[in-house]
């Protein structure tokens, strides 16, 4: 009954996506890896498709991390899968009806490519995930795909030219750090050069203490532009604890993912918080005015 449902859901939502005539252009497809787990990667993926969508842009995550399955979990639909990104590969279904719409009535344009729980990423062929990437493409405005942790063969299988932009999310520690710098030698030697950094869990209070690097610092470090930057927010945990939309009410990490979500799909400019870091008189006096303006334009 419920999966049925579901799935009847996800065709009337790609049916008008073909009606609208989505297949005239291409869209932009996003890695977002890291270099260990345990660094907010997935739930940061979750929360971006969310976010772009609500800005109004098509989006679907893709979840290609086989045989570990978290996206349904954080969209809320582990009960609704009926096929997978597999079963996609292997021409069981076409792309079509493996989609699922986490959230059909608020956000009807975000959908989810589930990964297979119980396989293997060796299954999962190069040339199969090429073709659903460009079919997926034709179809959406943005494509953020969730990658495994780490730089072994499950990432490097995934890695092609149908991918246009490389997002590493990495903690300010220095295993991560090292590991980040692995990961991202491993994409550019597929020819992914187009790399941004997320930064993820700053505490401003250790930063201004000396205890821990800034999001710049790490930015610097891994001589990587830097798309972000995140603090560690208790509200996110405790909506993940209760099994709630993390991007529902009014957080400081929920805004700081809002920016970044900006970041990736506008030409807006958006300013970077510089968590814990002190600001100079200049800095302090431009803050002053551009809240000013913001204000006289209101």
């Amino acid at each position: 009954g419920t999966r049925v449902m579901w799935t009847m859901t996800c065709r009337l939502a790609t049916a008008l996506r073909h009606k609208e005539g989505l297949h005239k252009y291409m869209g932009t497809a996003w890695i977002i890896a890291s270099g260990k787990g345990g660094v907010g990667k997935s739930t940061l993926s979750a929360c971006l498709g969310m976010e772009i969508a609500r800005n109004g842009q098509r989006v679907c995550i893709v979840d290609a991390d086989i045989g570990l399955r978290d996206q349904d979990v954080l969209l809320g639909v582990q009960d609704c899968i009926v096929y997978d990104i597999l079963d996609v590969a292997n021409g069981i279904c076409p792309v079509d009806d493996a989609l699922v719409v986490p959230k059909p009535d608020a956000l009807p344009n975000l959908s989810l490519l589930p990964a297979s729980q119980f396989a293997r990423a060796k299954e999962l062929e190069a040339k199969a995930f090429r073709k659903i990437l460009r079919t997926l493409k034709s179809n959406f405005d943005h494509v953020l795909i969730d990658a495994p942790a780490g730089i072994e063969r499950s990432l490097r299988g995934l890695l092609s030219n149908e991918i246009n932009e490389c997002v590493l999310v990495c903690t300010p520690d220095d295993v991560c750090i090292r590991n980040a710098e692995r990961t991202a030698s491993v994409l550019r030697k597929k020819g992914l050069t187009a790399q941004r950094v997320i930064v993820n869990r700053l505490n401003p209070d250790y930063i201004r203490r000396g205890e821990m690097y800034a999001a710049q610092t790490v930015a610097l470090t891994l001589d990587m532009p830097l798309l972000g930057e995140i603090p560690e927010d208790a509200e996110i945990y405790r909506a993940l604890l209760h099994h709630q939309s993390v991007m529902e009410g009014e957080s400081e990490g929920r805004n700081a993912i809002a920016r970044i979500a900006l970041r990736m799909t506008t030409d807006e400019d958006v300013p970077l918080p510089e968590y814990g870091q002190k600001r100079t008189l200049f800095q302090r006096l431009f803050q002053r005015r551009r809240k000013g303006d913001e204000k006289h334009v209101r």
